[in-house]
């Protein structure tokens, strides 16, 4: 009976050994497919293809440096990114974005010889500064904008271009993210375009050294956030508009060596933040503003070479703040006002050349901060007022000559030994022509002149005309 439970129990021991292998073979029929895990957060470093292409394009137009795709065929990529170009990236993709080219000034890429200006920069989405210094100088180009142009591009610079000509396009306006656009040094002609003052983001504007004429538009007091304009070495005439007062943020404002005419607008008064007014070598004539005083701002006035034929205004003596004051060549009357004394801050007067008369105020020797003085060519009379110290002091950046009645008393001729002239305009009887005699000083005039004896000053040297320089 033992013999038929053994081939029972058999089967049953067999099904349960090969149970497990079973199991697992119907589990793994079909396995669960896990995906892989990423622990690369690194964001791409590519670009976007069409603007790839477009900076190639650009940098192939523009300089021979390199062979830019094969030495660089990743150009925004990090360690091993082009010179003179900026990458950035935003929130809205993974990509790079060109957002600066710089050309010209070493160490960004030079310009070859057939360069020209590269328009395609405005088909940078991205881009928001372009620098061209010194890039166009053979082969001639023009400034060529689209007028379906949607840059962000907020700083535009091309200086020292001499073959940038052609006119300022009016389609310029379509760069409404501008805030900095210099055009400064080129060959560019024609008229200031209307258009450009609708740029309202403007901060600063300029456009000096080429060749422009006409008059300047009133539009430029659409720029109210202006604080820098330079419109100076051109060819513009007219008057300057009475708009110019709407420009209130502004600080520096150079409208010199033009052809400029009329009087200076009352409306200048409002620039309460203004600190460098330039109109030098125009054609100005008449009065200063009646309000010139409310420039309370104001460091540097620079007017000379005008026309204005009256005499120096006196309320110029307020402007406290003035570092240098220039009003040579422009045909001023009348003394020298007693207010420029109150100038604390001056380093630099030159009134030269006009027909200034009477003495020199003894207060401009209390001036400590000047180190430039130039009354050359008027018609001063009487002692000049300035003592060893102030003397020592200028040396060579005083200039009195061409006024003949003029003259030093003997306490101011210091012994300098070889190295002092000894010819001087000395104070004594006027002879015919109502001049001062003109005589060679000796030193036992000046012993006579002064009890105190001669002095050494060895940095002194006054000339025959009254020049008084010092030698170093």
């Amino acid at each position: 009976m033992s013999t038929p439970l053994t081939v029972q129990i058999i089967p049953l021991l067999l099904l349960l050994i090969s149970l497990p292998c079973f199991l697992s073979t119907i589990t793994n029929v079909h396995p669960k497919k896990q995906k892989p895990v990423n622990n690369n957060t690194t964001p791409q470093t590519n670009m976007d293809p069409f603007e790839q292409e477009t900076l190639f394009k650009i940098m192939e137009s523009m300089s021979s440096d390199r062979n830019w795709r094969v030495s660089n065929p990743s150009p925004c990529k990090p360690g091993s990114s082009w010179p003179g170009l900026e990458c950035k990236t935003n929130n809205k993709d993974a990509h790079f974005h060109v957002i600066r080219l710089d050309f010209g000034s070493p160490p960004n890429p030079t310009c070859k010889q057939t360069a020209t200006f590269p328009s395609q920069i405005f088909n940078l989405p991205y881009l928001q500064s372009a620098f061209f210094f010194h890039c166009f100088t053979h082969t001639k180009t023009s400034l060529k904008i689209a007028s379906t142009s949607s840059s962000t591009l907020q700083q535009l610079s091309l200086r020292s271009n001499q073959a940038l000509v052609g006119p300022i396009p009016p389609q310029i306006s379509s760069l409404k993210s501008l805030e900095i656009l210099t055009l400064s040094q080129n060959q560019l002609h024609g008229k200031i375009p209307v258009e450009i003052f609708s740029l309202t983001s403007l901060v600063h504007l300029d456009l000096s050294y080429n060749s422009l004429v006409g008059t300047i538009p009133s539009q430029m007091g659409n720029l109210k956030n202006l604080v820098g304009l330079d419109l100076s070495y051109n060819s513009l005439s007219g008057s300057v508009p009475a708009t110019i007062g709407n420009l209130g943020l502004l600080q520096k404002l150079d409208l010199s060596s033009n052809a400029l005419t009329g009087i200076v607008p009352e409306t200048i008064e409002k620039l309460k933040l203004l600190a460098f007014l330039a109109l030098s070598n125009n054609r100005f004539r008449g009065k200063f503003p009646k309000g010139i005083t409310k420039l309370e701002s104001i460091q540097y006035l620079l007017m000379d070479g005008n026309s204005m034929f009256m005499s120096l205004p006196y309320e110029l003596g307020d402007l406290v703040k003035l570092q240098e004051l220039r009003l040579g060549n422009s045909g001023y009357s009348g003394e020298i006002p007693q207010s420029f004394s109150r100038l604390v801050n001056l380093s630099t007067l030159s009134l030269e050349n006009n027909r200034l008369t009477g003495e020199i105020p003894v207060g401009l020797s209390n001036l400590s901060h000047i180190y430039h003085l130039n009354l050359s060519r008027n018609m001063l009379s009487g002692v000049i007022p300035f003592n060893v110290g102030f003397l020592k002091r200028l040396g060579r950046n005083l200039d009195l000559s061409g006024n003949p009645r003029l003259c030093l008393n003997g306490s101011q001729i210091l012994d300098g030994g070889d190295k002092i002239a000894t010819v001087v305009n000395v104070c004594g009887s006027s002879n015919k022509n109502g001049y001062l005699n003109q005589q060679p000083f000796k030193k036992s005039d000046a012993a006579a002149a002064s009890p105190c004896g001669f002095f050494s000053l060895s940095s002194v040297v006054i000339t025959v005309l009254g020049i008084v320089q010092a030698l170093f």
